[in-house]
């Protein structure tokens, strides 16, 4: 049986369309994650993404590129990952493999222009590869859906090992530090930028209204908070993607360590003058979120933009999420997806109630109507609807 990779490669480069001429600056960066911090609208986005996930399609699109270069395939064939699927549906031109040197050629900020699969700068060629459509897309996850069984089975005993390696985790948990922040009894609203979170967290505001949960970012899901007017509590992760007016904001920073007790992003929040502290843990910074929540005695924990099924933990394409499925036994009683809270959460104040809420309010109006002082006051209140009128009237 031939490798899914082997059969893209050599199929890709008949399937190319000619793409109206676009001239954008050049945004380049080997990591996505990093790159879209910088993206402005209209730019050319250019990376390196093996196997484009979900959440950094949808990263690319909210910041509205004209277009994405990728040096590497968009679609490998090992597993069928969503991302290309999203920017092509998206009308967002996608031109794939077009090798590392493009990164040799172009530098940030520069004016390209991609006409059909080719990258130009000036009249130079700085990069070919082949553009995605929407049937290209559609064969190549169909190939990629034959090698699911084998992602699965590679996933599943990945998940194993993980569990005998750190089966301590299942009884112990982890070593939390002492935390300022408050959880015991509380709802914990833990939030990461990752699937449909912009969505989730306005389906959540009744619930975060009423429950006032304590609301903790992980790493960029911080930034997430602040955009939808939330301010975290507490922001936990490797402060890799968390800006620094969500470090500034106020709220608790915990920085994700490595077992050893090592921490690459204690040095930033250091350089920023802030307090923190250290939680050496292993797996995923939304791991390590939720794990908290549940070590400071939480009494519910929401998540938001967390993986939540098979097909996102692959879709991920790492091997570290077995880490969440681990995570998910620990704390499996208290533990809801953000989406199920939202289907199954109304507001305690049923329509029939604000209706009545209001004919109470009537009645005493009315009932002042048919006083002299009403009578008086509405009189008043005539002559200014009829001022604001004829001040309106006059514009017109």
């Amino acid at each position: 049986m031939k490798a899914p990779g082997r059969a893209f490669s050599t199929t890709r480069r008949a399937r190319s369309r000619d793409l109206a001429g676009v001239t954008a600056s050049a945004r380049l960066d080997h990591r996505t994650k990093n790159l879209i911090k910088r993206l402005k609208p209209g730019d050319i986005a250019i990376i390196d993404h093996v196997d484009l996930d979900r959440v950094s399609a949808d990263a690319l699109i909210r910041c509205q590129v004209s277009a994405v270069v990728n040096a590497a395939q968009s679609i490998s064939g090992h597993y069928p990952n969503l991302g290309p699927e999203l920017l092509v549906e998206a009308g967002i031109p996608l031109v794939d493999d077009v090798g590392p040197d493009v990164f040799e050629q172009v530098k940030e900020g520069q004016q390209v222009r991609l006409d059909g699969a080719t990258l130009f700068l000036g009249e130079s060629i700085v990069a070919k590869g082949t553009v995605q459509t929407q049937q290209s897309v559609a064969d190549d996850m169909a190939v990629a859906r034959e090698g699911l069984s084998e992602q699965l089975k590679a996933f599943v005993t990945n998940t194993f090992e993980y569990i005998s390696r750190d089966s301590e985790l299942l009884v112990e948990g982890i070593r939390a530090p002492a935390l300022r922040t408050s959880l015991a009894g509380k709802h914990a609203l833990v939030v990461a930028r990752g699937y449909h979170y912009h969505e989730d967290l306005q389906a959540l505001r009744p619930y975060i209204r009423e429950f006032k949960p304590v609301i903790i970012g992980v790493d960029g899901g911080a930034n997430a908070l602040i955009e939808a007017g939330y301010w975290p509590d507490m922001i936990v992760g490797d402060m890799d993607s968390v800006s620094d007016k969500a470090l500034k904001s106020g709220a608790e920073i915990v920085v994700h360590a490595y077992r050893n007790g090592f921490a690459p992003g204690l040095p930033r929040v250091q350089d920023l003058g802030l307090a923190s502290v250290t939680c050496p843990a292993d797996g995923t910074s939304e791991d390590l979120a939720v794990l908290l929540a549940d070590e400071a005695g939480a009494g519910l924990i929401v998540t938001v933009g967390m993986r939540f099924g098979l097909a996102e933990f692959l879709d991920k394409g790492r091997s570290g999420m077995a880490s969440a499925v681990l995570t998910r036994i620990r704390v499996g009683d208290k533990i809801v997806d953000a989406k199920g809270v939202s289907r199954l959460y109304q507001s305690r104040i049923a329509g029939r109630s604000l209706i009545l809420l209001a004919v109470a309010a009537l009645v005493p109006v009315i009932a002042l109507a048919w006083t002299p002082v009403g009578r008086l006051y509405l009189g008043y209140l005539s002559v200014a609807v009829r001022n604001v009128w004829y001040w309106l009237t006059g514009l017109l």
